[in-house]
C-alpha cells in the first residue's frame, strides 16, 4: 500500500508508530472505513495483536487518533491526520436492546434527542438507506445469525417487515424492545430467536410494532 507523505507525523512516534499511523490513513483513503487491529497487524508486520494494540494505546493517549475499543473498526484519526471521506452519514447510537431476553427501554419518541451518542459511518455500509440508526445488542439468541452480545446492529425506521427479517420488535403490552426475526402467522406475531436453546416470543399483531429492520453489524471485538 502506498505511503501517503502528507501524514504529519513528529519526532518522539516510534517508526512502528509512524508505520501504524500511515497505515490507518491509506487504509482509510482507500476503503473509506478504519482497519481492524488484525487488518494494521498484517499490514504492518507486526508481531502480534498485543503490540499493535499498545501502539495503537501510545497514539491515542498523544492525541493521533481515538477508538471505540467495542468495536472491531473503531479507529478514528484526529487532526491534520484526519482524511477526507466522501458520504458520510451521522448514525445516533442509542440504548441497548436485547437479543436474549427482551429489555425494557423508552419510548421511541424519547430515542432522539440532542445527548444521543452518534458515529460517523461511510454510506455504503448501509447500502444508501437513510435515518439509520445504531442498538448495541444485549444477549445471545442472535448468534446463530452472527450477531452476539456487545455488537452494534444498524437499523432502517420501518413500521412493516417481511416475514423472516430481523427486526427491532416493539412489544407494547411489556414495553419491551427486543431483536429477533420477524413471522406474522395467522393474526399472531412469532419473534424467532437464532439460538436453538431459547425459545420464540409469540405477541398477538396488534400489540407488537416493528420498529427498524437491520441493515448492518458492525462486529464487537470482545
Amino acid at each position: 500500500m502506498k505511503s501517503n507523505k502528507e501524514l504529519n507525523m513528529i519526532n518522539k512516534l516510534s517508526e512502528r508508530q509512524e508505520s501504524i499511523l500511515i497505515f490507518i490513513k491509506d487504509f482509510l483513503d482507500e476503503h473509506s472505513y478504519p482497519p481492524t487491529v488484525r487488518d494494521i497487524q498484517t499490514g504492518c508486520s507486526i508481531s502480534s495483536t498485543s503490540v499493535v494494540d499498545y501502539n495503537l494505546r501510545i497514539l491515542q493517549r498523544d492525541g493521533y487518533l481515538k477508538r471505540e475499543t467495542e468495536v472491531s473498526r473503531g479507529i478514528e484519526l484526529l487532526g491534520s491526520n484526519k482524511p477526507k471521506v466522501q458520504n458520510l452519514i451521522t448514525v445516533p447510537i442509542l440504548s441497548n436492546i436485547a437479543a436474549g431476553e427482551p429489555l425494557p427501554v423508552n419510548t421511541q419518541e424519547n430515542w432522539n434527542n440532542e445527548n444521543t451518542e452518534t458515529l460517523d459511518l461511510p454510506s455504503f455500509l448501509v447500502n444508501g438507506k437513510e435515518n439509520v440508526f445504531g442498538v448495541r445488542v444485549k444477549g445471545q439468541s442472535m448468534m446463530d445469525a452472527f450477531i452476539t452480545d456487545g455488537d452494534l446492529v444498524l437499523l432502517e425506521p420501518v413500521q412493516n417487515a417481511a416475514n423472516g427479517e430481523m427486526v427491532a420488535a416493539w412489544i407494547q403490552d411489556n414495553q419491551e424492545v427486543t431483536l429477533k426475526h420477524f413471522y406474522l402467522e395467522n393474526g399472531i406475531v412469532r419473534l424467532q430467536p437464532a439460538n436453538p436453546n431459547m425459545d420464540p416470543i409469540y405477541v398477538p399483531a396488534d400489540k407488537v410494532s416493528v420498529q427498524g429492520r437491520v441493515v448492518g453489524v458492525i462486529r464487537s471485538v470482545n
